[in-house]
């Protein structure tokens, strides 16, 4: 006999036994005896019996199902702690009568529960979007600006140096990181934008349903207050 049809052959007689146990899960409890009798190697070479290696499988299955319902509860709780935070800025929104009353709600509870290092909202008419009357030196910004509105949806990530200038002011330099949330108010654009000093706060690719939601929340408030020289 070859070894390679010795190979086969042992093979198969090795699927034949687990199909056999696999179809009668009883069959060690009706021969206990053979339990005693069987030993698995670890991997360091000592063996042990199968009901040890059983226990030692399942612990790690234990050990593995802990750590992700831990995690699952921590999200959770973070989804709790967001919501309720998401719920006091949206009553103080709500109370909010005024242009200047709606800027110093949004401010303070995203300074306050979003733990923002800098807030800012700017405005635009169609005319300054599309260039009518701007000073040169901030056609560039806004055109990009009105890229981004265009697309109606938030963006987070890095600006450029003259965004940041002209968006953030004297806190530009010390801005790493932003989301820019569009704002619509009849003929009237605008952009949200949150700073951080921390270049991963709003890194690419993170999430923006609250962002989203946040800037309609924003723009419902702007709906029902006169905006600044109306």
């Amino acid at each position: 006999m070859s070894v390679e049809t010795e190979s086969l052959e042992n093979d198969d007689m090795s699927k034949t036994v687990v199909d056999y146990l696999s179809n009668n899960p009883d069959f060690f409890i009706n021969h206990e005896d053979l339990l005693a009798q069987i030993t698995v190697p670890h991997d360091s070479g000592q063996a042990v019996s199968l009901v040890e290696r059983q226990v030692h499988v399942l612990r790690d299955q234990l050990d593995g199902c802990s750590s992700q319902l831990k995690e699952l509860v921590e999200i959770a709780r973070d989804n709790e702690t967001l919501t309720e935070r998401i719920h006091q800025l949206t009553l103080s929104l709500i109370g909010a009568t005024t242009f200047d009353e709606v800027i110093t709600a949004l401010q303070d509870g995203l300074f306050d529960y979003f733990q923002a290092d800098a807030v800012e909202v700017r405005l635009f008419s169609a005319g300054e979007l599309d260039n009518d009357g701007v000073p040169n030196e901030k056609q560039g910004v806004l055109g990009k600006l009105k890229e981004f509105l265009d697309t109606g949806r938030p963006v987070c990530g890095q600006l450029d140096e003259k965004q940041l200038e002209y968006i953030f002011g004297p806190l530009a330099e010390s801005t790493k990181s932003t989301a820019i949330i569009p704002i619509h108010h009849n003929d009237t654009y605008g952009i949200l934008a949150i700073g951080s000093r921390s270049a991963d706060r709003f890194a690419p690719g993170k999430g923006t349903l609250f962002l989203g939601r946040l800037g309609e929340m924003v723009s419902r408030c702007m709906q029902v207050v006169s905006l600044p020289g109306v």
